[in-house]
């Protein structure tokens, strides 16, 4: 029977912490970039333009159809041999997965801006406010009570979704675990550990979004 022993992974403690400061940087900076990339696509989905309203489809398609991990790798490899320009492997990283949860990002924020009931921009033109103004201080304000659940779930699943950044040799918390279990001939007790570290970070995220749920449900 295997016998279980977990006390050698103190001696990897600095490497984890290494791994796990890379990881919610990496989360960090893939949610900024996703929001900012699914806000520009939402706009463009809104806009009365074609052209606008046909690549943000496009682009929204491709990345929620196909598999992050395959976006990864062609960024890494492929992306620089069409553009001309190298790429480090963060660098590829940090833009597949923006640009996979900005595909995400984009539709719901969409979906809550088409919420809000047309007369509220009737009454801001009414007002005479400008389209620009009235989605920057009626529109949205309202549309964002009803998208932070979802928006906090897609950042939630950024979060698992940089685990696979460590195919690209990103040192995350992931890859840390892959050199620890290799170097210590422990690999059951560093990914039980690597597992553990992800669930102790995300299940209170999920106990806040849950609640916040059930808040704004309370206050419509």
């Amino acid at each position: 029977m295997y016998e279980w022993d977990f006390s050698i992974l103190w001696n990897y403690r600095w490497l984890f912490l290494e791994g796990l400061g890379i990881t919610i940087a990496f989360t960090a900076a893939t949610v900024l970039g996703g929001l900012a990339v699914g806000m520009t696509a939402a706009f463009c989905l809104l806009s009365p333009f074609r052209i606008l309203r046909a690549t943000a489809l496009a682009f929204i398609e491709v990345f929620r159809c196909t598999p992050v991990l395959v976006q990864l790798i062609w960024c890494y490899y492929a992306l620089p041999m069409i553009s001309g320009i190298e790429m480090t492997p963060v660098t590829a990283s940090v833009l597949a997965l923006s640009c996979y949860g900005g595909s995400f990002y984009a539709e719901i924020i969409r979906g809550g801006i088409v919420s809000i009931d047309r007369g509220q921009s009737e009454a801001a033109a009414a007002l005479g406010m400008t389209p620009a103004l009235a989605m920057r201080r009626i529109i949205l304000p309202q549309a964002l009570r009803r998208m932070l659940p979802a928006l906090m779930n897609q950042s939630i699943l950024q979060f698992k979704n940089t685990s696979l950044v460590s195919v690209l040799a990103v040192p995350d918390l992931v890859y840390q675990g892959q050199i620890a279990a290799h170097d210590s001939f422990r690999p059951l007790e560093t990914y039980t550990a690597v597992a553990v570290s992800y669930f102790m970070i995300l299940f209170p995220l999920t106990l806040l979004v849950r609640h916040l749920e059930r808040r704004l449900g309370k206050s419509e």
